[in-house]
């Protein structure tokens, strides 16, 4: 499959070289390349620069935003949330029409430090914000309840644990469901919540996120929603 993954920090490197090694045909989009390239310092996270990373993973592709969105058969907004909307517009709406468009972003608020708050909350999300910029696109919101090394190898939290899904079209779900598989995530983990209002509640999930983090020291955690038969 030929994947898009809009953002160059740690969590679209992350998915992009997983995506890669499953075998599907990866780009990485970003406004500008030869600045992508160019920087040489780490990130506030202490993430290497990406040109170091490129060495290491040679058959991810960087393009430009809009030649990445052209690219992706799948594209993934693994952007800043709160660059999210600029970055898509970059990519375009033409290139968009008619993708799937995996939103896995956040719109934090981190001026205040740990626990950051939300952009957006309550009666609107992301996920609903950029499928009414893309109306043509096919939005499905995903992978953002857990850290990065977690959606890709969900074997790192032990037992059952739950990704979710909210999208309006159902097919455009199943695609990334199969994707969910291809990282480890079994059927049964997996719980759709309707259309991409379902968005709301998953992202505010993240206040919850933050605080179990604070709390634990460490990512490696996820919760298991579990219901009677």
């Amino acid at each position: 499959m030929k994947i898009a993954v809009i953002g160059t920090g740690m969590v679209g490197r992350g998915l992009a070289g997983r995506l890669s090694e499953l075998g599907h045909d990866v780009v990485i989009g970003t406004r500008n390349i030869a600045d992508t390239l160019a920087r040489t310092e780490t990130d506030n996270m202490g993430t290497p620069p990406y040109a170091q990373w490129q060495e290491e993973n040679l058959s991810v592709r960087l393009l430009t935003l809009r030649e990445a969105g052209t690219h992706g058969d799948v594209v993934l907004n693994a952007a800043n949330g709160q660059n999210a909307l600029d970055a898509l517009a970059g990519v375009g709406a033409e290139a968009l029409a008619g993708k799937v468009l995996l939103d896995l972003a956040l719109p934090l608020d981190l001026s205040q430090g740990f626990p950051p708050t939300l952009t957006i909350a309550n009666a609107d999300s992301l996920g609903e914000q950029i499928q009414r910029a893309y109306p043509k696109s096919r939005v499905v919101k995903s992978l953002n309840s857990v850290y990065y090394q977690v959606m890709i190898d969900p074997s790192r939290v032990p037992g059952p644990h739950s990704i979710f899904v909210a999208g309006n079209d159902l097919d455009a779900k199943r695609t990334v469901e199969r994707l969910l598989s291809e990282f480890g995530w079994p059927a049964s983990s997996i719980i759709d919540l309707g259309d991409i209002t379902g968005a709301r509640g998953v992202e505010m999930y993240a206040r919850l996120f933050f605080t179990l983090y604070n709390a634990f020291g460490t990512f490696d955690f996820n919760i298991n929603v579990t219901r009677a038969n």
